[in-house]
């Protein structure tokens, strides 16, 4: 059994390929049971969760990734997100590969938001607005800049070292970047606002949205969790990953559910109904898109077939 680490996953899912071949495992569909997800209470920290993933394809590869999230890690100089995927061999259960699980997280996670902005921002759309400056916000906005012409972003975070550290390495790709202290004041003219925090308190106010403006939401992964306030859900078109998943786990839905706010009837689509042109995705240039994702082992699955396919040592596997 090969290790894969997060060096060569990175180098093997280049943004535009991975958006691809998650759009085609949409189309063509797997076997994914409803994901574990068990919450650990700590003392004096934040509650951890250990989330168990499984999927396989009829006469193709299976997956079972391992994953923990610690949200304090990030006082420790840790990461907060932690695991490994296991790469199997369909046809005779042999293991073929432990794959660094937060490389190919964090890549599958943002493609699978650009995989969805492809159907629901502007085509024009320039302009990024980053909530968060954790490990994934990188990712997520030069895998979105990878299916619309992105050429300015900002970004937003509680710890301003930490958005600086973000802006500094797109500026050396050659990104026009910025650090932002003031998210309303940023907010109004955002084309794309790509959030991924930990939150439990709405940070992003529907009612600071510009009209053709995408909101596309990654963290929140917890009912207990919400990054948008009840306004921005009623303004937007509502789009998820699955329904299975973001309809129980994702607070961002979940809360205004119960609340009545919404209704499960506002959600319009998911990947698989995007990609599969069941439903166009945005229909014109003032409608406010929302993508709620809380991720599925179908992209895990995807990624790790797309490793397998470009790493020579698990050719003959």
């Amino acid at each position: 059994m090969q290790t894969i680490d997060a060096e060569a996953v990175h180098e093997a899912l280049d943004y535009r390929a991975l958006v691809e071949k998650l759009r085609q495992a949409f189309v063509d569909g797997a076997e994914v049971p409803l994901r574990q997800h068990y919450s650990m209470e700590k003392e004096h920290q934040r509650d951890a969760t250990l989330l168990l993933m499984p999927a396989w394809r009829k006469g193709g590869h299976i997956v079972v990734k391992l994953l923990s999230v610690f949200p304090d890690n990030g006082e420790r100089g840790l990461p907060a997100i932690s695991g490994q995927v296991l790469l199997i061999n369909g046809e005779n259960g042999v293991a073929m590969a432990m794959i660094n699980g937060a490389a190919l997280t964090v890549r599958r996670t943002a493609c699978a938001s650009a995989l969805a902005a492809s159907y629901l921002a502007r085509e024009d759309a320039s302009e990024l607005l980053m909530v968060g400056a954790g490990a994934l916000a990188p990712h997520l906005i030069r895998a979105h800049a990878a299916v619309r012409p992105i050429k300015r972003v900002s970004v937003w975070n509680r710890n301003d070292d930490h958005a600086d550290a973000i802006v500094e390495g797109l500026r050396d790709s050659g990104l026009e970047a910025q650090r932002v202290s003031n998210l309303a004041s940023a907010l109004p003219s955002a084309d794309v606002i790509s959030c991924a925090t930990l939150s439990v308190d709405p940070l992003v106010q529907g009612d600071l949205l510009k009209p053709g403006a995408h909101v596309d939401l990654v963290g929140a992964f917890r009912p207990d969790m919400r990054e948008t306030d009840d306004a921005t859900v009623k303004r937007c078109t509502l789009f998820v990953d699955t329904r299975a998943g973001a309809l129980q786990e994702g607070g961002d839905l979940v809360q205004p559910l119960s609340a009545g706010v919404i209704q499960e009837t506002d959600i319009k689509a998911d990947l698989a109904e995007l990609t599969q042109g069941m439903h166009p995705g945005r229909k014109h240039d003032e409608e406010i898109t929302l993508f709620k994702s809380v991720g599925t082992a179908i992209e895990d699955l995807a990624a790790a077939e797309l490793i397998a396919e470009r790493l020579p040592e698990l050719q003959d596997t």
